[in-house]
């Protein structure tokens, strides 16, 4: 898009009262799921990590990688299952999340972020502790899926006070130290109300949470946390979102400023919920 000099200048001074309010503030973006397929997008979104972490929002990138995963298992000749939206994980596919998350999704986020003039370390759960792990519990046993017990949020910190972004896959080990799959919503909403962040961003492949799950149209733009459980009963959150939406109330609920769901697909969908007043999701309140 061709812009001239003087519309581009309207376009920073429109979003300096916004920069202003996110210095030095910490935001949390979960990047993940479908929305991380298209390359030339996921490139676009590494690009405004490094424009916002430039001037001056402390930006953590945590990321899952779904795909991925269920890629190289099917070449493996595994089954991916699914839950609620949480993968059903026995012992090898633990391992093939810990070598796919941990290895090449992270490492490849790691040199996005570098090439666009960013300064990025990789990280997972199991580097300094930082996601102590347990069993999840419920209804249906998920084999080695995870919940987090316990954050160590100083490497994360380390990492930040270097002037880096840290980039996190999530996988954690329990005391036992057996590895645990953690969803990545689920990661990012503890590691943000640890780190007492500003803002977490659940960046996903939907518009937000919608009233009609079929119809884009009916996106619901504000929910209160306290109506989370009604909404589940009622079936208007359902499938994977159900964790995507407890996550955001739980980051709530622990002193995170505010949290999102937007449409990862919509290009520059980072810089237009923060550095403007376009809500384009939905935020939890």
């Amino acid at each position: 898009m061709n812009i001239t000099h003087e519309e581009r200048a309207q376009v920073l001074i429109q979003a300096l009262p916004y920069i202003k309010e996110y210095t030095d503030k910490v935001v949390v973006i979960k990047y993940g799921g479908n929305a991380m397929i298209d390359p030339g997008l996921t490139a676009d979104v590494m690009s405004d990590l490094v424009l916002l972490s430039l001037v001056g929002v402390k930006v953590v990138l945590v990321h899952g990688g779904g795909p991925d995963v269920s890629s190289v298992m099917m070449r493996m000749g595994k089954t991916p299952r699914f839950v609620d939206g949480l993968r059903q994980t026995d012992a090898e596919t633990a391992e093939i999340a810990q070598m796919v998350l941990a290895g090449k999704t992270n490492k490849d986020l790691v040199k996005l972020l570098q090439s666009c003039g960013g300064k990025a370390i990789g990280l997972c759960g199991i580097d300094g502790g930082m996601l102590q792990a347990e069993k999840l519990k419920g209804e249906v046993d998920l084999g080695f899926v995870g919940d987090v017990k316990c954050v160590n949020i100083q490497p994360v910190r380390d990492v930040i006070d270097a002037g880096y972004i840290p980039v996190i896959a999530t996988v954690g080990v329990d005391e036992q130290m057996n590895t645990y799959n953690i969803n990545a919503d689920t990661a990012a909403a503890a590691i943000a109300a640890a780190l007492k962040a500003e803002n977490i961003i659940l960046m996903t492949d939907v518009r937000g949470l919608l009233e009609k799950p079929e119809d884009e149209s009916t996106l619901i733009p504000v929910v209160n946390v306290s109506d989370v459980p009604h909404l589940i009963h009622k079936g208007i959150i359902r499938g994977g979102m159900i964790p995507k939406c407890r996550c955001c109330a739980e980051a709530v609920r622990r002193g995170v400023q505010k949290a999102f769901i937007i449409d990862g697909r919509i290009q520059h969908s980072v810089l237009i919920e923060m550095l403007s007043d376009k809500g384009i999701g939905t935020m939890f309140i």
